[in-house]
Formats: C-alpha cells, sequence, structure tokens
C-alpha cells in the first residue's frame, strides 16, 4: 500500500497486487478506514447558496409531481371499485 502524495489516500502501489496475508488487522483496519473517509469527505463540493436553492426547488417541485399521481390514482382506483363493487348503502 501506497499513500498518495496530494490527496493522502492509501491506495495499492501500481503493478502490485496485496497479497492475502497481508491484510491490516485490528486497529490498522479501523485506522485506515477512517483515513479513508476523510479522504473521500475531502472531495466533498458544498454546494452555492443559489445551487442549494434550485437543488431544493427541483426536490420540492418532483414531491409535488408524484403526490398528484398518487392522488389522481387513489381517485381512479375509488371510481373503478366503486362502479365494479356498487356502494353500499344506495
Amino acid at each position: 500500500m501506497v499513500q498518495d502524495e496530494p490527496k493522502g489516500e492509501v491506495v495499492p502501489a501500481e503493478g502490485t497486487a496485496a497479497p492475502s496475508g497481508t491484510r491490516p488487522r485490528g486497529l490498522a483496519r479501523g485506522a485506515l478506514f477512517i483515513r479513508q473517509v476523510f479522504a473521500e469527505l475531502r472531495k466533498v463540493v458544498t454546494p452555492t447558496r443559489q445551487e442549494l436553492l434550485k437543488y431544493t426547488a427541483v426536490v420540492l417541485g418532483f414531491v409535488v409531481v408524484m403526490m398528484a399521481v398518487v392522488y389522481g390514482l387513489d381517485v381512479l382506483f375509488v371510481w373503478i371499485t366503486a362502479n365494479v363493487f356498487g356502494v353500499p348503502g344506495s
């Protein structure tokens, strides 16, 4: 395993495969996992305020459309059920 200089990631050395018996054990595995988590977190890009508002609007719009679809299907199934089985008491 070689540590990538610019990003600090731990990666296998080029042209070599890690032998099956050299897996890190115990605390070394945990430490490797934590280093990799931090390396991935450094890659995360925080959206700007404008992007965040745009993404929020898209998600809310999608939720409203899906609510309308589900409501429409619910009304359709109630209508079909009422016509097929009849409405009791009428």
